[in-house]
């Protein structure tokens, strides 16, 4: 299972979007860390290629920590793309679930603010 999540990961990288679906369950469900649920391979192939046509690149996708189970696994990871001008990174991790030898559903999760040492103090985010 872990091989299929680097080569999802590492088509995405390399723009190699047969590489992507060829990890992803006919019916499968990804839903992205900024809320979009796509529904089905097709619908994954649409969003990828509009997103690459669109100038959208991947510079940077590292799994850092891989747990796994015999029908599920998560990863965590740091991103870094570039979209739209501007250059954006976070950390995240991803939760899949598989069948059949697939992906079947892959959920991302990502952090919203910028980690720090935590000493026991809260430190809001919107002020």
């Amino acid at each position: 299972m872990r091989m299929l999540l680097e080569q999802y990961v590492e088509g995405w990288k390399s723009r190699h979007i047969e590489a992507v679906l060829d990890t992803l369950a006919n019916d499968c469900v990804v839903t992205e860390c900024y809320g979009p649920v796509y529904k089905g391979r097709d619908r994954v192939r649409q969003w990828m290629e509009t997103w690459f046509a669109e100038g959208g690149r991947v510079l940077e996708w590292d799994i850092r920590s891989f747990v796994g189970g015999r029908n599920a696994a998560v990863i965590e990871w740091i991103f870094r793309c570039w979209w739209q001008e501007d250059e954006f990174a976070f950390a995240g991790a991803s939760v899949a679930r598989f069948e059949g030898g697939k992906i079947a559903t892959l959920r991302e999760y990502t952090t919203t603010a910028p980690l720090y040492e935590g000493q026991g103090e809260w430190i809001p985010q919107n002020e």
